[in-house]
C-alpha cells in the first residue's frame, strides 16, 4: 500500500525585501520589491506502508516545508499529493487522525501541567475510547519506561524525557503515519539510543509508516535503510543508505596499531592520514585495500586492524557538491 505519493509538489515563498536605512525604508513604501523563493521544486516521492524513510538535506533544503505540506499545514504552489488515501490540505476528520507531526522544537505537552493531563486533552480531541486510550498509555509508558514521568510538570522534565512523552502524545490515536522533524535535536547519546529502539519496536509491531528528517546520521543509520535526499528544494537521490555509500564512498579508512612504533615501511608506497603513537590511519581506494593489507601483513608487530567506511556525513556532503557541480 502506498501510504504517501507526490507529483511534481512544489512550493513557492514571495518574500519582501526591505532595504537598509530610512531612505530605504522610505523608498519601499512607493516601490516594494518581492524575491522569489523556491523551498520546493517538483518533489515526486513513494512511501509504502511500513518503511522507515530518512528525509536528509542541509538546512534550508525543503525539508521542514515538504512535511507542513505532507500534513495539510501549508498549500501547495503546484503539484498534487495524497497521503493514506487522502489529499492533505483538504484536511479532513478522517486524515488528521489517521497521521501525526511531530516536530524537535515545537511541543504539544502543556508547559506546567504534567504529560498525563495532556494525554488526556488528546483523547478528547481525538475521541479516543476509554478502553483503547488505557492500553495506549499503558503500552507507550512501558515500551519508553516513562511511567514515573506522567505526573511530572512538563517544565521539570529533561529535554529526552520530554521528547519520549512528546512521541507518546502523537501515538496515542494509533496514526498510521508518523512525521518526525528533527525528533533527536539536543538529546545525549542514551536518549538517542533509547528512541531509536522504542521507534524500532513500534513501528515493528504496529506497522506504523515513519518519514524522519535529521541532521544526526545516527537516526538514519539505525533506523532507515531507505533514504531521500533534498537538497535545494530538488530531490537529488532516492533509494538505499547502502546504494548512496557504493557510489560515492569509493575510499575505505583502514586504522592499524602496532606494539611499538609505526614501522618505516607502511609510509613506502601509501601516505597515512595520521599517525598518533603507534597507531596509523590510511584513506585508500577501495580497490587499494588488499595491496595496504599485504603490506602490513609483513610487520610482525601489529597489535589490531580495522577497516571502515567512510562517514555518512561525508558520502552526503559529496553527494551535495555532485549536485551543486551538475547545476552550473
Amino acid at each position: 500500500m502506498i501510504v504517501i505519493k507526490t507529483n511534481n509538489l512544489s512550493k513557492l515563498f514571495r518574500v519582501y525585501e526591505k532595504p537598509a536605512g530610512l531612505i530605504g525604508s522610505l523608498k519601499s513604501l512607493f516601490n516594494n520589491k518581492f524575491k522569489d523563493i523556491h523551498a520546493v521544486e517538483n518533489i515526486n516521492l513513494e512511501v509504502h506502508e511500513g518503511e522507515i524513510v530518512g528525509f536528509l538535506g542541509p538546512n534550508g533544503a525543503g525539508k521542514t516545508t515538504t512535511l507542513k505540506m505532507l500534513s495539510g499545514l501549508l498549500f501547495p504552489t503546484n503539484g498534487s499529493a495524497t497521503v493514506l488515501g487522502y489529499v492533505p490540505w483538504e484536511r479532513p476528520i478522517e486524515f488528521r487522525k489517521a497521521f501525526s507531526l511531530v516536530m524537535g522544537q515545537k511541543s504539544q505537552l502543556w508547559w506546567d501541567l504534567p504529560a498525563s493531563d495532556s494525554f488526556e486533552l488528546h483523547k478528547e480531541i481525538y475521541a479516543i475510547e476509554p478502553s483503547r486510550f488505557k492500553k495506549n498509555v499503558g503500552e507507550l509508558t512501558e515500551i519508553f519506561q516513562v511511567a514515573n514521568l506522567l505526573n511530572k510538570p512538563v517544565r521539570e522534565l529533561s529535554l529526552g524525557e520530554r521528547m519520549k512523552l512528546e512521541l507518546i502524545a502523537s501515538l496515542l490515536h494509533d496514526p498510521k503515519l508518523l512525521l518526525l522533524d528533527e525528533p533527536t535535536i539536543g538529546l545525549d547519546v542514551v536518549a538517542q539510543s533509547a528512541m531509536h529502539r522504542c521507534l524500532y519496536e513500534f513501528n515493528k509491531t504496529r506497522k506504523i509508516t515513519i518519514l524522519l528528517t535529521s541532521h544526526y546520521m545516527r537516526d538514519v543509520e539505525t533506523l532507515c535503510s531507505r533514504i531521500l535526499v533534498i537538497s535545494g528544494g530538488s530531490m537529488v537521490y532516492d533509494g538505499q543508505l547502502q546504494g548512496l555509500k557504493d557510489e560515492f564512498g569509493k575510499e575505505k579508512l583502514i586504522k592499524v596499531q602496532f606494539n611499538n612504533l609505526v614501522p618505516d615501511q607502511v609510509f613506502d608506497k601509501f601516505q597515512p592520514l595520521e599517525i598518533t603513537g603507534n597507531i596509523v590511519r590510511l584513506r585508500v581506494a577501495k580497490n587499494d585495500v588488499p595491496n595496504v593489507l599485504a603490506v602490513v601483513s609483513q610487520c610482525e608487530d601489529v597489535l589490531d586492524i580495522s577497516i571502515e567506511d567512510p562517514p555518512v556525513e561525508e558520502v552526503i556532503e559529496k553527494l551535495f557538491v555532485s549536485h551543486r557541480l551538475k547545476k552550473m
